[in-house]
Formats: C-alpha cells, structure tokens, sequence
C-alpha cells in the first residue's frame, strides 16, 4: 500500500468514514481536518496486506498542536476510495515514539 494513493483519495474527496471511525473522532476531541492534515504530513508505520476487504495500514501523523495521531485506513484499488477505519491519539504506554508498539 501507498501512502500516496490515500492522500490523492482524501484531496479527491473519495473517502468513506466507519461508524468505529466517527466515535473515535468524537471521543478524541479530533476533528476530520485534523485527521486528514495527519495523514498528509504522515508516514506509514505498520502495514496490514492480508485485511478484508482491503488492505490497510497504520498512519502515524501529527496535529497543528504537534501532537501524535495515528489512523488506520484501507484502500480499495477499484473505487480509488480510501476508507478511514479508527483514528485515536496514541497512548504513551503503548508506543515508543509513536512508532513502535511496546510489548
């Protein structure tokens, strides 16, 4: 998976948001600005090929207040949609540097 291919979905407006995805933005006081902003700015940091219907990944991006956001999106290579799965601000105890889950 590409990261490219999920900005060009998110600049076309070709994105569809889970349920899962929409409570977790709410919860997390984020707004789809600031998610979509993580994404432009992000990097892939963990890949899930063999995820149905789509492949996915893990996208460790950044708010404007410099504050880690990870999301979660999978990408449908026939619609060119990309599909926002979670989103959530990572947990201190679980990541080093945001990047690598501890174990």
């Amino acid at each position: 998976m590409d990261i490219h291919e999920i900005k060009e979905a998110i600049e076309a407006k070709r994105i569809r948001i889970t349920d899962h995805a929409d409570e977790e933005i709410v919860a997390d006081k984020l707004s789809l600005k600031e998610v979509y902003d993580s994404v432009s700015f992000g990097e892939i940091i963990e890949s899930y090929p063999t995820d149905r219907p789509y492949p996915s990944c893990l996208i460790l991006g950044w708010s404007k207040d410099k504050e880690p956001i990870h999301s979660v999106w999978a990408y449908s290579q026939e619609s060119k949609a990309a599909v926002l799965i979670t989103v959530y601000r990572p947990d201190p105890n679980k990541w080093i540097e945001w990047r690598t889950r501890r174990k």
